[in-house]
C-alpha cells in the first residue's frame, strides 16, 4: 500500500504526518506493508527539508522528519492507494489537479473518531504561529495516524 500526505508547502503538516505515520507503522510491525510519502500543492519549497519547528517538535517525541519537499502532481493519483489532505483547501486543490484521485482522497482527521464526532476535520497550518502550534498539530496527527494504522491493519489481515 502507498500513502501520500498532502498540505500546502510540504514543510510542516504533511512531512509531520509522514514522519508520524512511519513511526507508528514501525511500532505496529507494518512498516514493510506501507510506503509513505508527502507532497505540497504549492511548489515554492521543493527540495527543502521540513520546517525546523516541526522537526524539533517531532524530535522531542522521538519522531524523525527526514523528507524533502516535493510538489503534488496529477500522476500521484495513479501511484498512491490513499491520498490524505490536511485541510479542505488542499483537498480541493488535489481534486482540481488530479480528478482521478477522488476515490482515494481523504482528510487526515477522518481517521480520528473524536475529530469526526466534533466535526473538526482540518489540521491547521502552524507555519505563521508559535511553537505551540506545532505541538497541537502533532497531537492531531498522532491521533489520526493511530486510526489510520488500525484501518491498514484491518486491510492487511483480510
Amino acid at each position: 500500500m502507498r500513502i501520500l500526505f498532502v498540505c500546502l508547502g510540504n514543510i510542516c503538516r504533511s512531512p509531520t504526518a509522514e514522519g508520524v505515520m512511519r513511526h507508528k507503522l514501525r511500532e505496529a510491525g507494518l512498516a514493510e506493508e506501507v510506503d509513505v510519502e508527502s507532497a505540497g500543492t504549492g511548489g515554492w519549497h521543493v527540495g527543502h527539508p521540513p520546517d525546523e519547528r516541526a522537526t524539533a517538535a517531532a524530535g522531542a517525541r522521538g519522531i524523525a522528519l527526514e523528507s524533502r519537499a516535493q510538489r503534488f502532481l496529477a500522476e500521484h493519483a495513479d501511484e498512491f492507494d490513499l491520498i490524505v489532505a490536511m485541510d479542505r483547501e488542499n483537498e480541493a486543490d488535489i481534486r482540481s489537479l488530479a480528478p482521478a484521485a477522488e476515490d482515494k482522497l481523504h482528510l487526515l482527521r477522518e481517521f480520528d473518531p473524536a475529530a469526526v464526532e466534533a466535526g473538526e476535520l482540518e489540521v491547521p497550518d502552524p507555519y505563521y504561529g508559535g511553537d505551540a502550534g506545532f505541538d497541537d498539530v502533532l497531537d492531531m496527527v498522532e491521533r489520526a495516524c493511530d486510526g489510520l494504522v488500525e484501518e491498514i491493519r484491518a486491510r492487511v489481515e483480510r
